[in-house]
């Protein structure tokens, strides 16, 4: 048994839109089990059904709803509401690179805001990438990481759900390929348990251009993911992820709810489930959290 929801964004929700992926369901063979559910009035509803839609059926229903700008999920009945959420930080809790912010005080961020992009869509090496960015900010001001945090904007949504998580007791980790001296600060203003991020190599108050190893990459997130599922007796179906690029697709599709934050491209030829419209509270909502629930 699963939930299809459906999330507006700027514009209501109402239930003719409701009605229209029921009959598009019921076209794919899929039969509601009840009456579709409100989560949140003209914002958020669920319709329970029968089997699993696939990713194609999935992309189908979305274009549906994309004239709508609302977004559509499909979760499992079992262990809905998750007890792990491992989060990527830049583009995602955050909405920047902060390794591209930081790069505009060296003045050379169109430069790596390029090599970025190229590392994100999962066009080159991750490692190879993070290394040839950091190397050219060599000397720059220690003073510079904290102008970057301070025009640091946190994402629509993302301190309600993490909170909300919390407070229901699941286990929040904050995971990122970029520096611990932002994801120690972004998981204290969104309410993270625990963090993780690469070490940027600071010498005589200037950035030496090198990060310190082991790099936290792709795979690192993916053993972080497995790592919290075990060391707290979670079963895969209570752990989810969310993310936005190649960087993310590891633990996003090992998760048993990945969600794809404004995903580039790679990330969303490959999940079903998209934050595209909407804000963070969708991941809520695609758990089954009503809106009362929201703190």
């Amino acid at each position: 048994m699963h939930y299809i929801t459906l999330v507006s964004s700027q514009k209501s929700l109402y239930s003719a839109h409701i009605a229209t992926i029921e009959l598009a369901l019921s076209d794919m063979k899929y039969s509601p089990i009840s009456h579709p559910q409100w989560l949140d009035k003209h914002k958020a509803a669920d319709i329970q059904i029968t089997g699993r839609p696939t990713k194609d059926e999935m992309d189908k229903l979305r274009m549906i709803m994309d004239k709508y700008k609302i977004d559509i999920f499909c979760t499992s009945a079992h262990n809905r509401k998750k007890k792990l959420i491992i989060a990527d930080m830049d583009s995602t809790i955050i909405k920047t690179e902060t390794l591209d912010e930081l790069a505009q005080y060296a003045g050379i961020k169109n430069e790596i805001s390029a090599i970025t992009q190229k590392a994100m869509n999962g066009e080159i090496d991750f490692k190879q990438a993070l290394k040839q960015r950091v190397s050219l900010l060599k000397n720059l001001p220690v003073r510079t990481l904290q102008d970057t945090l301070d025009s640091t904007i946190i994402n629509e949504g993302a301190k309600r759900l993490i909170k909300t998580m919390k407070n229901n007791g699941a286990i929040c980790v904050l995971v990122s390929g970029g520096f611990t001296f932002f994801t120690e600060k972004i998981a204290q203003k969104s309410y993270f348990h625990h963090h993780h991020g690469n070490i940027l190599e600071i010498c005589n108050n200037k950035i030496t251009g090198n990060v310190k190893e082991p790099i936290l990459d792709k795979d690192s997130k993916l053993e972080y993911l497995i790592k919290y599922i075990n060391s707290n007796n979670l079963d895969i179906s209570e752990s989810m992820a969310i993310g936005d690029g190649a960087n993310d697709l590891p633990m996003l599709q090992y998760a048993n709810l990945g969600i794809g934050y404004k995903p580039k491209p790679l990330v969303k030829e490959n999940l079903d489930n998209l934050i595209i419209y909407s804000n963070l509270t969708s991941a809520l909502y695609a758990q089954g959290y009503k809106k009362e629930e929201f703190m």
